[in-house]
């Protein structure tokens, strides 16, 4: 298997793979293997690069029709508009990574031997990267489709469960507009975003218990193990 990768008909594939604008997919397709080999060691949650919850969009296609929208929600809007939405972040950019790689090799190992070399070669190439990841976003909407019912069943039956259970505090403060809680379970652990009620603090390390999830800002509103104990 080795002798065939290292072998002289492979170099054409090489050539193809490392010239631009290829390049760009296979260095994003490079880290999305490697995250999901973090993944699966269970040192990064596959939902650690999720925007807030965008499920339905109302506010955020709002913002994202203003003149000036903030990073995140223009991101969101454009993830929104694409139908890239009700699954992970981290599963959209890997199959747009992946068939983006496809698209460009081809348009590469097709195309670019009769495109002059210089700067004519690098326009054709910026042009083929941005037309690349539209096709993929457009696949990768597909494919998903029918995996966002179960996803979203997923993630109701985490809400159900994690419910009652006891969380450690991991920012410096949690108040009620700020701070995040850690849920042991038995892996690398659960990063949820949780707010006090009132003008009550809870600091690094304490135990919290989660009582409440705001699907507005998809928070959890926790109290101390001896508020709960109290209820």
């Amino acid at each position: 298997m080795f002798a065939i990768l290292l072998s002289d008909k492979m170099d054409p594939f090489y050539h193809n793979v490392l010239s631009f604008p290829t390049v760009v997919f296979s260095v994003l397709l490079t880290l999305c293997l490697l995250f999901w080999l973090v993944a699966i060691l269970g040192v990064l949650d596959i939902s650690f690069l999720d925007l807030p919850d965008i499920s339905d969009g109302a506010d955020i296609e709002s913002s994202f029709n203003n003149d000036t929208p903030s990073t995140p929600d223009a991101v969101a809007g454009v993830i929104l508009k694409l139908k890239l939405n009700g699954v992970p972040l981290t599963i959209v950019i890997s199959l747009i990574a992946l068939f983006g790689w496809f698209i460009s090799y081809y348009a590469v190992h097709l195309l670019f031997n009769y495109i002059p070399d210089g700067i004519i070669q690098y326009a054709v190439g910026l042009i083929t990267i941005v037309v690349s990841s539209y096709i993929a976003a457009l696949i990768t909407a597909i494919l998903i489709k029918p995996l966002r019912p179960l996803f979203k069943k997923i993630e109701q039956d985490i809400r159900k469960v994690v419910l009652g259970q006891t969380a450690t505090v991991r920012t410096s403060r949690v108040d009620s507009n700020f701070g995040e809680a850690i849920l042991e379970d038995g892996g690398a652990g659960l990063l949820l975003k949780v707010r006090s009620t009132g003008n009550i603090h809870y600091k690094k390390g304490d135990s919290v218990v989660l009582i409440e999830h705001q699907k507005e800002d998809n928070t959890f509103r926790v109290v101390s193990e001896e508020e709960f104990k109290g209820l």
